[in-house]
């Protein structure tokens, strides 16, 4: 743990200017090589006072190189803008500081054009989780997200909803059975599925995606960690729904949230390495290096992105098939939607690349699926297409609390408690995705009423999630 006490507002405050030399030092710093924290901040001290001293060094030089060159480098990057754009904070009061940060930087990107802020909104890497940003014909890797393409998909069966308690056993049967969860987990060859994705041409083209073949075909139909979930739960409708063709009532639903898995995760990882060996921006916008769409590197990712989306669809797919199947049930409606991703949108009549990094398109008519939490209610809901937004909606509750201050102190017995109460059935997940650590998914509906109408509710009765610990979400 000692390693994490200094960071950037430390290094800063010995006198170094907030620039990639601070990265840097922080890089040097997480390998600690045997100084305790007090002499790691004495010798960043000494480099900065005296720089060439430090050029043979085996563990500063690097940082010393960077302080006497600093000048020259700063003068290469990508100038940001002044000032950011303006751009619309909904819920702003139950939103952290951090990612409000976040957000300022990347409105001061040269490429962009507007931004929003959803009530959901928590700090991330690059774009916070529930930022909304649009660009001028660019598209940045941790805009998008590392679980590409991560989606919800909402099953309506024509049973009824009394097999939650008459057929428990038999329900969890079929949930065990038929998902597998957690960082890095799949099926084994006698156990995968085929699907149209595979067969993409871009498996064959692409030099990455070639190599990830297998591991899709392993993970295909399969979860994450984290916040990834399959549930069965009642679907509510209040009134008749025309476009769905749904009658008022309530029915049994399977609600599903995953994506990309190992695939996403890994071209996530290389397009923004790419980025940002070929976007040079200024230290605290470094991870919203962006990559031009008139490029071939720009136009590789994009390929390679919505390939991932197509990916995660499959999974859920998969998923969803094989537990109808389970159940011999048949289909009312099916409801789908992504977050994580970048699509081309017009806004104020103009082509833009609008990223969602954990936020639902919300265009006018356009239906979604907004979750809560394992003990609290979901929201099926059509898009208003509000401008202010860039047509989006949160795509969740948002995190109240960390996942490492979730696990020191919320109780196993508060937990237990109130999934009985709700009358939800747990099968799996650590405490750090209990309903507390989220924040009141109805304050967040309400801090978007602008943005979406709600079509029916979903009550989560039995949910299963990774029980290992895993956080690939």
């Amino acid at each position: 743990m000692e390693n994490k006490r200094i960071n950037g507002n430390d290094i800063v405050a010995l006198g170094y200017k907030e620039n990639h030399t601070v990265g840097i030092a922080l890089k040097i710093n997480s390998k600690r090589h045997g100084f305790t924290r007090t002499e790691m901040l004495a010798k960043f001290k000494a480099v900065l006072d005296n720089p060439s001293e430090y050029l043979e060094d085996a563990i500063f030089q690097v940082l010393a190189a960077a302080i006497l060159d600093e000048e020259a480098i700063d003068a290469s990057l990508i100038p940001l803008n002044e000032r950011p754009l303006a751009f619309t904070i909904y819920g702003e009061s139950a939103i952290e500081t951090g990612a409000k940060d976040q957000m300022h930087i990347a409105m001061k990107l040269p490429v962009t054009v507007a931004g929003a802020l959803m009530p959901d909104a928590h700090q991330g890497y690059g774009l916070p989780i529930g930022g909304v940003l649009a660009t001028n014909n660019a598209v940045i890797p941790y805009g998008v997200g590392v679980d590409i393409g991560c989606r919800m998909a909402l099953s309506i069966f024509d049973l009824p909803i009394g097999l939650l308690e008459t057929h428990q056993a038999f329900l969890k049967d079929v949930i065990m059975k038929h998902t597998r969860f957690g960082a890095g987990n799949g099926y084994l060859k006698h156990e995968r599925v085929d699907h149209v994705v595979l067969e993409d041409p871009l498996f064959k083209e692409n030099s990455l995606l070639a190599s990830l073949k297998d591991k899709a075909w392993t993970q295909l139909g399969s979860s994450g960690g984290g916040n990834h979930f399959v549930e069965f739960g009642i679907v509510e409708f209040t009134e008749r729904d025309e476009r769905l063709d749904i009658e008022k009532g309530q029915y049994l639903g399977l609600l599903t949230h995953s994506g990309s898995r190992g695939l996403g995760a890994t071209v996530a990882a290389h397009y923004t390495k790419l980025a940002k060996s070929l976007c040079k921006l200024p230290y605290k916008a470094e991870n919203l290096a962006y990559l031009d769409l008139n490029s071939a590197e720009g136009q590789e990712y994009w390929l390679a992105m919505n390939l991932a989306g197509d990916y995660a669809s499959a999974c859920h797919e998969v998923i969803h098939e094989k537990i109808r199947l389970a159940l011999g049930a048949g289909l009312l409606a099916k409801v789908e939607n992504h977050h994580n991703f970048a699509w081309k949108e017009k806004w104020n009549g103009q082509e833009v690349i609008v990223h969602r990094k954990g936020a639902t398109p919300a265009a006018k008519g356009v239906l979604g699926i907004i979750p809560g939490s394992m003990a609290s209610p979901g929201f099926l809901v059509r898009g208003k297409g509000a401008t202010a937004s860039i047509a989006s909606a949160s795509h969740g509750a948002g995190r109240l609390m960390s996942r490492t201050q979730a696990v020191k102190t919320l109780s196993t017995d508060d937990l237990n408690r109130l999934l009985a109460d709700e009358g939800v059935t747990l099968l799996g997940a650590g405490m750090d995705e209990a309903p507390m650590a989220y924040k009141n998914i109805h304050e967040v509906m309400a801090a978007q009423k602008d943005l979406v109408d709600v079509v029916a509710q979903f009550a989560p009765k039995m949910v299963r999630m990774a029980d290992d610990g895993s956080r690939e979400d």
